[in-house]
């Protein structure tokens, strides 16, 4: 699969530095590259790239300018590439792949590749699941009226979530959520491999999660079913969950019904 790329700076030797860098990539294209954000949107919309590296700091046009200005089209997957540490959360607001500083670091670029050949994959598979829903549209239509219905009501929940957490944003595939626990207006949420802050309350959190995987099994402890493993029964009509980590979650017996599809 290969990765159509443009970049968009004002500054020459910023174009340059990042072509180069991408040259280590085989799977990205550099398409083309732009002085200015009319330009861009211009480019954007005549060659279609499927990645833009984008500076946010340019004369007229800036780069949420940019982005606002190709939104009645497919828009390309967006990296917003400054110098500015202050634009992060704009960035994220914009729903960007990620926030790159200036001199862009190696490392960080290949982190931010590997986000867009994921979000490239997705893409492409809706896009292919809509063709299929055409063909059933023809063929069955009964069928794609139910599939339409289990779309829409999965749509409706989150799958990224955006987490201020010192002085940092992370984008948090939901997925990768073990379990949550409430502490006042803070929510800490555990992956495998980390733990972040988030304030929000419990209720609000638990609207934009779907409630066929995510699952309150204490009054301040919120699971992902699916990174359940063991169920070990406890004392009192309680047990544990433990989890792909090796975690350990307590079930209160208020919730005994969340256990009761593992025995079933």
């Amino acid at each position: 699969m290969t990765i159509r790329t443009l970049i968009v700076d004002d500054e020459k030797l910023a174009i340059q530095g990042l072509q180069l860098r991408l040259e280590k990539f085989p799977d990205v294209e550099v398409i083309g590259t732009c002085a200015n954000g009319r330009e861009a949107i211009r480019t954007i919309k005549t060659e279609k790239p499927d990645l833009v590296f984008l500076d946010i700091q340019m004369p007229g046009f800036d780069g949420f300018s940019v982005v606002k200005g190709v939104m009645e089209i497919d828009p390309p997957l967006f990296v917003f590439v400054t110098a500015y540490q202050e634009h992060a959360i704009r960035a994220f607001e914009a729903n960007a792949v990620n926030y790159l500083m200036k001199p862009v670091d190696e490392d960080k670029l290949a982190d931010t590749l590997e986000r867009v050949r994921t979000r490239l994959a997705e893409k492409r598979s809706a896009e292919e699941a809509e063709k299929l829903k055409d063909v059933l549209a023809e063929v069955a239509p009964d069928a794609i009226e139910n599939l339409s219905a289990e779309d829409e009501s999965a749509s409706r929940y989150e799958k990224l979530i955006n987490v201020k957490d010192r002085g940092q944003i992370f984008r948090v595939d939901v997925d990768t959520i073990e379990h949550i626990e409430a502490a006042g207006d803070y929510m800490c949420i555990y992956t495998g491999d980390n733990s972040l802050i988030l304030r929000e309350t419990m209720k609000d959190l638990e609207r934009r999660l779907d409630p066929r995987v995510f699952q309150r099994v204490h009054r301040s402890t919120i699971v992902n079913l699916d990174q359940v493993r063991q169920v070990k029964p406890h004392t009192n009509g309680e047990c544990f969950l433990v989890l792909d980590s090796g975690a350990e979650v307590k079930v209160s017996r208020s919730y005994r019904d969340v256990v009761a599809r593992f025995v079933h």
